[in-house]
């Protein structure tokens, strides 16, 4: 997994729901209190309103009290407009006492003395200046007649408690409400048959002998509807911050319903259904990192599917992809859910993270998972190869906090690329693959700069002639003389270059070169024979391939009769329409054309048939191991009796005993190519032998 998918895992795991949550809640309860304080605000200002008018009515009364000299009666018939009860209070000298001056009333319903003693300041106030307020424990008056009314007690701390009071009047008595509260509760009156809330209080304002307080009955009274406009606002805006949270509520589970969707698409494999090298990344990384696993051995597994493309061509790709999913649900049922990983990471490829004791378990484990795959089908045996790679149990769990089990999963698919051929096979990473991988990284960060100093040296192998001994042709092959590394081989670098691509510029140097000795050794007087150039298959994929060799050619000069291009011949098996149209090229030139490796595995009777080649060679087994009795013999000599038929020359390689001379010399060959003649040599080495007629000595020496 690259960082910029690593990143966007981490990206969609995040999840910052608690904190919005906690932000929102938050701002919750600010507006709780900022509603409250704005209720608040406005309440008291309503109250304090009406408060300061009733203070004001009480204060008119109290100023007609004292403007009445004498006989206070006038007093009392004028008060009577106001309609309030009304007292004095006088606090005596020295003494808390209070006394009743004089006592008026409405109605005949006047202040009974005794029950002052109940009077005590409130805290509402506060609300007004320049008087006292309190509560009243006295008998309210109530106007109902035949209905009844409710009277509230309001707890300023905690609670509302009703009482209903009878048509009768009888009044909530000083007994229903303990003296300890008196100064927390303040009773008010619904009045149901005006729509209107009253609320009954004492206040008191001073008089002029700084002594006495002029105190009456007033009632805060509030009408329904502003009640009740004040209730909906209330209503409404804590209905608006409810719907709020639950709106955020509701966006904040459907986001996390979302991001788990999004993330469960990101780890689904599209063919299987089950995970993919995302999830296997990333949930490895997981496990690794689990303390319980500290002490656990786990194995990396590339199971690749052999042959898979053929079984679609064959088939379907649908019928493939079945097969795949088959192979997946095998895997799953042969792995510990939660505690192992196995995820389809390519077209044929799984990535398995297992645990097991050591080496040997685990093979026999990944043998047996690929018996079960291999017959997944009655009518197919399929093949599979696996690459693993160990990692061993760690003494503290941050020795695998940097894993990466993508990393270690390009290690087993290494390790699995090193079974060459096609067969079944398990192969564990060790230190030469290491070793080989690190010598493939070296080449190529030295490659170009080798063949800008021309580090690549030329070498020649001779071609005779088996009847006359004579010189006949040679074959151009390629060393590394490496003023850092020395003397490097062919096979140590050219499967190296077929696969990073730079083969085809040594293709190119090799041709240059090979037409620059060429040219020399003509003007040097030398007798020059037809030099054979290997072009790689990659090669053939340019259309203006046969025009590239040309233009190298001529630009050094040198004949194109004296230049061969020599095929692999699997590069036959690629592109056959555009091979058939190089080689035609290529002859129109001049250049004569061979195939090489005739006989390696790839033959076709067709490639003969169709191409119009100039040299076949026999490959180099047809006269070792097995291929040398007689059977073999009788397919090489077909082979030359079927090449001369063709009109083709015949060059037979890797000839090392007098034997096999004879008997191709009997066969008619043309030319023999190995180390009974001559091994590759330098360019010097072979201008001498340019000069001399072989002697079997040559090879002694």
């Amino acid at each position: 997994m690259t960082s910029r998918s690593q990143k966007h895992v981490r990206n969609l795991k995040k999840n910052h729901t608690w904190i919005w949550l906690i932000v929102f809640t938050v701002l919750i309860v600010i507006s709780c209190f900022l509603v409250a304080f704005l209720v608040n605000v406005y309440s008291t200002s309503l109250i304090n309103g009406k408060l300061d008018a009733e203070r004001r009515n009480v204060q008119n009364m109290a100023d007609i009290y004292e403007k009445c000299t004498g006989d206070k009666s006038d007093a009392s018939s004028l008060l009577g407009a106001f309609g309030k009860e009304w007292f004095i209070y006088v606090r005596e000298q020295d003494s808390a006492v209070p006394g009743f001056p004089d006592t008026c009333g409405i109605a005949g319903n006047s202040v009974n003395p005794s029950e002052a003693s109940a009077f005590s300041p409130m805290n509402i106030s506060a609300f007004i200046y320049e008087a006292n307020v309190y509560p009243d424990t006295l008998t309210p008056v109530v106007e109902q007649d035949d209905e009844e009314v409710t009277i509230y007690v309001f707890d300023i701390l905690s609670n509302i408690d009703p009482y209903i009071v009878p048509s009768d009047r009888k009044m909530l008595s000083d007994d229903q409400i303990s003296n300890e509260n008196l100064l927390r509760k303040i009773r008010f009156v619904v009045d149901q048959k005006e729509q209107m809330m009253k609320i009954p209080l004492w206040i008191g304002v001073g008089m002029s002998d700084g002594k006495s307080e002029f105190i009456a009955r007033s009632y805060i009274t509030f009408e329904m509807q502003d009640l009740v406009l004040l209730l909906v606002i209330v209503i409404s805006i804590w209905v608006l911050v409810l719907i709020s949270y639950i709106v955020m509520i509701i966006n904040i589970i459907t986001g996390i319903v979302r991001r788990r969707k999004t993330l469960r698409v990101f780890f689904t494999d599209a063919v299987t259904q089950g995970s993919n090298y995302m999830f296997f990344v990333h949930r490895g990384r997981e496990l690794l990192k689990k303390y319980s696993n500290r002490s656990v051995r786990f194995f990396v597994v590339n199971l690749s599917f052999i042959g898979y493309r053929n079984y679609c061509v064959c088939h379907t790709a649908e019928e493939g992809e079945r097969i795949i999913v088959e192979i997946h649900r095998i895997i799953q049922r042969a792995i510990t859910q939660n505690k192992e990983i196995c995820a389809h990471t390519a077209e044929a490829d799984f990535a398995l993270l297992l645990r097991d004791e050591d080496k040997d378990s685990i093979r026999t484990r990944v043998q047996a998972i690929m018996d079960m795959a291999s017959h997944v089908t009655p009518d197919h045996v399929f093949t599979f190869q696996a690459g693993i790679e160990t990692i061993e149990p760690a003494s503290r769990s941050a020795e695998r906090r940097n894993l990466d089990p993508g990393e270690i999963y390009n290690v087993a698919c290494a390790a699995r690329e090193s079974l060459e051929n096609d067969d079944a096979g398990i192969a564990f990473f060790d230190e030469k693959l290491i070793e080989d991988r690190r010598w493939a990284e070296t080449v190529q960060e030295h490659q170009q700069a080798a063949l800008d100093n021309e580090e690549f040296v030329v070498y020649y192998q001779p071609k005779y002639d088996p009847n006359t001994d004579e010189l006949r042709g040679a074959e151009a092959l390629i060393r590394w003389q490496s003023p850092e590394f020395g003397f490097i081989p062919p096979g140590r670098m050219i499967p190296i270059f077929e696969k990073n691509g730079f083969i085809t510029e040594i293709d190119h140097y090799m041709i240059t070169h090979v037409a620059r000795d060429q040219k020399r050794w003509l003007d040097a007087g030398f007798k020059c024979v037809p030099v054979s150039v290997n072009v790689s298959r990659a090669h053939f994929i340019e259309s203006d391939l046969a025009e590239q060799i040309r233009d190298s050619v001529d630009a050094e000069g040198a004949p194109h009769e004296l230049v061969e291009i020599e095929l692999t011949e699997s590069a036959f098996f690629d592109d056959k329409k555009a091979m058939i149209n190089t080689i035609e090229k290529l002859k129109s030139y001049g250049f004569a054309v061979s195939m090489d490796d005739f006989g390696s595995g790839y033959s076709s009777l067709n490639s003969l048939k169709d191409m119009p080649l100039d040299v076949l060679k026999l490959d180099a087994e047809f006269f070792r191991g097995e291929n040398r009795g007689e059977r073999g013999e009788i397919v090489v000599s077909e082979a030359i009796r079927l090449a001369k038929s063709l009109k083709m020359r015949t060059v037979a390689e890797g000839v090392e005993v007098r034997e096999q001379v004879e008997f191709l010399a009997a066969q008619g060959c043309d030319m023999i190519q190995g180390y009974f003649y001559a091994k590759p040599m330098p360019a010097a080495d072979y201008e001498v032998r340019m000069h001399e007629r072989y002697k079997p000595k040559d090879v002694a020496e």
